[in-house]
């Protein structure tokens, strides 16, 4: 009974989130043509017709193409769940590994395998087909695949010993497994932080230093004056994957690095770049990055408890096309299962609660604008912001239903306004 209702639920929930996806990408697509002609009032001096149509055009093109992805990764869902697709994948490997930790990690690797060559075929059309059609493709098909290797690589040496340990903890530690589970999760997290800029980020691209004297003091300058520290000021090679443009810092504690794209430094003027880089300073000034570390470590640590109720329900196994009962009988753990089921459906009951996120992402958005504001001319990140708006055909008229639900950043006009009225 409870394995049939939370299979209803599952449907149910599944559902509306295709209707809700749906409806607020029609939305979108039909907002952004019906202002397609046009170019907004407070950007028509700034940027010409012919940008702001390929911004629409490459908006509605992303968002058809996210509608085809969303079919196929929703029967991809179903396929796996309630038709019985992980049942089937954990017996067959059962009877070429046997039981034990070997048979559930390669349980999990085997699903890994097949959602990736599922994916592998959208991620080339995004890449060479969506892309190219806009001229932001610059990536050779070799480095496409030399990417995809080394980052199999890595999720290996990586991703099996924490899978390892994890899998160890749930079936060795008790009933608090998830607690235990989620301090090595946390520690890992950080961990990553520490390596990402000097150890991981070096695989896929080259960084020098920034040679520009001139600009270097500039910036040396802006971070005096916000006391902010950094191990470095490095020059990406963005442009061998993509026309895109943006600049970020990494790494935690002393290992912090300020990192430009070298598509943005060749885009803007230096005190275009320093006030892009002021934004970005606010996010750590204003403890932003803290705030969104405190918030994933809590929220990690909900979804592990919840976790670790639903790995002991038979009916959240049955409910989503999953026999524990045949599994534990011939000697099979169900522990991957459980992982790997909880990580299916999680977005699905997750998704109605995403404008919660872009919210405090947005109020963040405002918060480090304001910021930048302050330590640099407003004027000049609104000029910088312009021209990335541009550089990166993102649209300057979004739905706004759709732009409140999934957008990280506010819609341009409202922050620029925001910008203008703090430079009055």
């Amino acid at each position: 009974m409870y394995s049939l209702a939370f299979s209803i639920l599952f449907v149910s929930i599944l559902i509306l989130t295709l209707v809700v996806r749906f409806w607020l990408a029609s939305r979108q697509i039909r907002h952004v043509l019906a202002h397609r002609a046009a170019v907004p009032a407070e950007f028509a001096e700034k940027i010409p017709l012919a940008a702001h149509q390929k911004a629409a055009d490459y908006t509605v093109a992303k968002t058809k193409f996210g509608l085809l992805t969303l079919l196929v990764n929703s029967g991809v869902l179903i396929g796996f769940t309630l038709l019985g697709g992980l049942q089937w994948l954990a017996e067959h490997l059962q009877a070429l590994t046997g039981t034990g930790m070997w048979s559930q990690i390669a349980l999990i690797v085997a699903f890994a395998v097949i959602s990736g060559l599922i994916d592998l075929p959208f991620d080339y059309y995004r890449q060479f087909v969506l892309e190219q059609r806009f001229g932001f493709n610059t990536m050779r098909r070799g480095l496409f695949f030399m990417d995809m290797i080394k980052g199999v690589g890595l999720g290996a040496a990586i991703g099996l010993p924490l899978l390892w340990v994890v899998l160890s903890l749930m079936a060795k530690s008790g009933d608090l497994w998830w607690l235990y589970a989620w301090f090595v999760w946390s520690g890992f997290q950080l961990l990553m932080m520490v390596l990402y800029p000097t150890v991981i980020a070096p695989l896929f691209n080259k960084f020098v230093p920034l040679a520009d004297e001139s600009l270097k003091s500039r910036i040396e300058g802006l971070m005096q004056r916000v006391g902010f520290a950094s191990k470095g000021l490095f020059v990406m090679d963005g442009s061998k994957r993509s026309a895109h443009g943006n600049a970020y810092f990494s790494g935690f504690g002393a290992n912090k690095r300020i990192v430009f794209f070298d598509t943005l430094l060749s885009r803007l003027a230096p005190q275009e770049i320093e006030a892009v880089l002021a934004h970005e300073l606010g996010h750590f000034k204003l403890k932003h990055i803290v705030k969104r570390i405190a918030m994933m470590f809590l929220i990690s640590l909900g979804f592990l408890a919840l976790l670790g109720y639903l790995k002991t329900q038979p009916w959240f196994y049955a409910g989503l096309g999953v026999n524990p009962m045949a599994l534990t009988m011939s000697g099979q753990g169900t522990d991957a299962l459980a992982l790997l089921l909880f990580m299916l459906v999680l977005p699905v009951f997750t998704f109605l609660l995403g404008p919660l996120s872009s919210l405090s992402s947005r109020k963040h958005e405002f918060e480090a604008d304001a910021f930048a504001a302050t330590h640099t001319h407003a004027d000049d990140l609104v000029s910088a912001l312009v021209k990335m708006y541009e550089d990166n055909a993102s649209t300057l008229t979004p739905d706004p239903l759709h732009s409140a639900f999934y957008d990280s950043h506010p819609p341009a006009s409202v922050r620029i306004r925001h910008l203008k009225g703090a430079a009055a």
